[in-house]
């Protein structure tokens, strides 16, 4: 089964989660509101959907609702460049994974990591 693929709001709420889970939905708003630069009740709202789509868990930390990301970074990002390469630029061979050495989201193994998935998925 393919994951969901998140939406850009979306996804700047999961890069949240991804530096750092389990947050609370205050935490997550504290992490994107100046970069999204909406209200708290938007989060709450996004929040919610992603748990609807499965992009994140929800548990409970000394009485507080918590979120963590349902889906690693790395599957995500693949993912994502994926569909991005072949639905937009209709790549349709090998992705070059040297668009990925300067982020600042992932660390030298992710990338190797994300290189492997890419040459896996290549024949999909």
């Amino acid at each position: 089964m393919e994951s969901t693929k998140p939406s850009a709001t979306e996804l700047t709420l999961m890069k949240a989660l991804w530096r750092q889970s389990p947050l609370s939905a205050r935490e997550v708003h504290e992490r994107v509101a100046p970069e999204l630069q909406w209200s708290f009740s938007s989060t709450r709202k996004t929040l919610d959907r992603m748990l609807d789509k499965a992009l994140i868990r929800a548990g409970e930390v000394h009485g507080i609702k918590v979120f963590s990301a349902a889906q690693s970074k790395v599957q995500t990002l693949a993912a994502l460049a994926k569909d991005f390469s072949r639905t937009v630029l209709e790549v349709k061979g090998p992705l070059p994974v040297a668009m990925f050495a300067d982020s600042a989201l992932l660390s030298p193994d992710e990338i190797e990591d994300l290189e492997r998935l890419l040459e896996a998925n290549d024949h999909d």
